[in-house]
C-alpha cells in the first residue's frame, strides 16, 4: 500500500476514540486547532501489525495556537476538554504550542524556540517520520517530511529537533510495542 494522506485519515478513523475527539473538537473554538502524534500513526503501524486502531496508544495529543501565553488560559482549556472527553476513559493532551518556549528547557533541559504556529510543534517531533498532524477545521493531514517513514516503519532522527539520547528513548519505546520499525542512527 501507498500511504497517502487519504488512507492514513482512513486507517486513523478507525479507531473511534480518533472519530469521537475529531467531532467533539470544534466545540473549544481553538485557533490552529490540530489532532497530533501517535493516533494517527500508530494506527498505520497498528493497520500493518493487524492489531485494533487504538492498541498501544498512550494518549491522544490535541495541539493548538493561542497567543495568550498564560498558564490559567491554558488550564482553562485543558479543564473544558477534560468535560468534554472524561466519558472517552483516554488521556487527551492539550498543548498550546504558543506556550511551549516557557517550560521546554525546564523539562526536558534544552532550549526551545517560541513557536508561531501549531504546525511549528508538529515539525518539531523527535522522530522525523511522526511529524504528523490533522486539521481540525479543514481535514488536511500536515505532514511536513512525508509519509513513507510512517509507511515503511522507519524510525530516523527529525534533523528540526536533533537531540540523540531523547530520540533513542522515544525509538524504544515505538520499537517495545511495533518490533518491527527500524530504528536508523542518528
Amino acid at each position: 500500500m501507498t500511504l497517502t494522506a487519504e488512507k492514513l485519515v482512513s486507517i486513523a478513523m478507525t479507531n473511534p476514540i480518533n472519530v469521537q475527539i475529531l467531532s467533539r473538537l470544534p466545540s473549544l473554538h481553538l485557533n490552529q486547532c490540530m489532532l497530533t502524534a501517535g493516533c494517527l500513526f500508530q494506527a498505520v503501524w497498528n493497520h500493518q501489525a493487524n492489531q485494533p486502531a487504538d492498541w498501544g496508544i498512550k494518549d491522544y495529543d490535541v495541539f493548538y495556537f493561542d497567543t495568550d501565553l498564560s498558564w490559567e488560559a491554558e488550564n482553562e482549556v485543558i479543564q473544558s476538554a477534560q468535560a468534554l472527553f472524561q466519558d472517552l476513559g483516554v488521556n487527551v493532551e492539550f498543548k498550546n504550542q504558543a506556550r511551549v518556549h516557557l517550560w521546554y528547557g525546564e523539562r526536558f533541559g534544552k532550549a526551545y524556540p517560541a513557536l508561531q504556529s501549531s504546525r511549528d510543534g508538529v515539525d518539531r517531533y523527535l522522530v522525523a517520520g511522526t511529524c504528523i498532524g490533522l486539521d481540525v477545521e479543514t481535514g488536511e493531514v500536515y505532514a511536513p517530511n512525508g509519509l513513507e517513514d510512517t509507511e515503511q516503519g522507519i524510525l530516523r532522527i527529525n534533523p528540526k529537533n536533533p537531540q540523540p539520547d531523547l530520540f533513542e528513548q522515544k525509538a524504544r519505546s515505538y520499537q517495545a510495542r511495533w518490533p518491527w520499525l527500524e530504528i536508523l542512527a542518528p
